[in-house]
Order: C-alpha cells, then structure tokens, then sequence
C-alpha cells in the first residue's frame, strides 16, 4: 500500500480532504443523525457492511467515519474524470453481478494490512432491507483477523409517489462489532453470507424502529 490503509496509486492528503468534505456536504440538504460512531474500532482491520438504497448512503458513511476507508463501489462510476477522482481517493471499482476477483484480491490485502473496506452486501441498489446479499463479503473475511462492523442507513431514498422533501431527515446507526468465523468452501461462504446478511438486516429494523418512535412522539 502506499499509505496506511490506502491502495496504491492512492492520495492520503485528498483521501483525508475528502473525508472532511464530506462530513459536512449533505448538511444543508439533509437533517443527518449519525448514532453509534464510537463503535467504530479506530485501528485494526475492519470490514464495514451497510445497506444500500440510494447513492447517498456511500458517500455518507464515507464522511462520518473517524478513519480511512476503502470501499467496493460499481465500475460503471470509473470513467472519464470522476473514475480518476475515485482511484486517487483510494476506491476500488467492482464489477456487479459476475466474479471479479482482482477488487477483492486488492481490498483482502488492505484487510490484512489493518485497513477499513466497506462493502454493500445487496450488490445493487433496493430498499435497503438487506433481503438477500452477495458472498463478496464473507470472502474478505477468509484469512483475516478483521472485525465486521455493520451500519445502517434510512431517510436517503424518497418514497415512491411523495412529493420533493425539504431537509428530510436522515438517519445513520452504527452498529456492534462482531466476528465471523467463514467455513471452508462454498458451504461455508453461504452460511458467513447468511450471518453478515442477518446482522445487517436486524440493524436496519432497529433502526426502522427507533424511526418510527420518533415519528410517533411528534404526533
């Protein structure tokens, strides 16, 4: 790597400008909640989960991290100057729906080396609910001490039909590191998908739920 938690080819001064920027770009579209954020192991390897409904829930996370991170992001976004933009702030693209072992081969190394990947487990974008997910993130496990550190986000995608929100609130929960012993071949792979899926999942219920707490005592 050519700096800590960054692959090669990386800019650790933009990577680090960037994470600035980006605690504070949404602010004024958005009314931004972040709970948990001292749950975030602030060394060793770290694999981050998250769900995955909109474009914003990536470059969220990305902000209100107290670390570098790397994360998965589709390849369609590496092209002309924004793709160049994203290598130098250390991102990684991935092709979806098919294997595409050279990402997870560069992101397993930044794992081992004690860096933070992010990965969104549904591998496209839907309601976030984390019904189903892709074994990606269960093999970056394999070989590694890192700890999985799931985190759920609602408030970013609009509901079909509604109308243009003004600041709508958005909510991002961090959840409870934990560890996940990946068995051996594709058995083992499915039931650590299974496990990271469920966690996730159960997150983003909890988080539903506090939502609609909240929403109820302001009626």
């Amino acid at each position: 790597m050519s700096a800590a938690g960054l692959p090669e080819g990386a800019s650790p001064v933009l990577h680090d400008l960037c994470r600035a920027v980006g605690k504070v770009l949404f602010r004024p579209a958005f009314r931004v909640r972040v709970r948990g954020r001292e749950r975030v192991p602030r060394t060793g390897p770290v694999l981050l989960i998250a769900n995955h409904s909109s474009m914003l829930e990536p470059q969220l996370i990305f902000g209100m991290l107290p670390r570098r991170s790397v994360f998965l992001v589709k390849e369609e976004m590496f092209t002309g100057a924004v793709g160049g933009f994203l290598r130098r702030i250390g991102q990684v693209p991935v092709r979806r729906g098919e294997p595409d072992r050279a990402p997870l081969l560069t992101t397993a190394r930044i794992l081992r080396e004690g860096g933070l990947i992010g990965v969104f487990p549904e591998g496209t974008r839907g309601d976030g609910d984390v019904v189903s997910a892709e074994p990606g993130a269960a093999w970056l496990l394999r070989g590694t001490d890192a700890v999985v550190l799931p985190v759920a986000v609602r408030g970013t995608r609009r509901p079909p039909g509604a109308k243009r929100r003004f600041r709508p609130r958005v909510d991002v929960l961090v959840g409870e590191p934990f560890r996940v012993e990946v068995g051996k071949g594709r058995a083992g792979l499915a039931e650590a998908t299974e496990k990271l899926r469920g966690e996730l999942a159960a997150l983003v219920r909890e988080l539903d739920a506090q939502r609609a707490k909240t929403e109820k005592a302001k009626t």
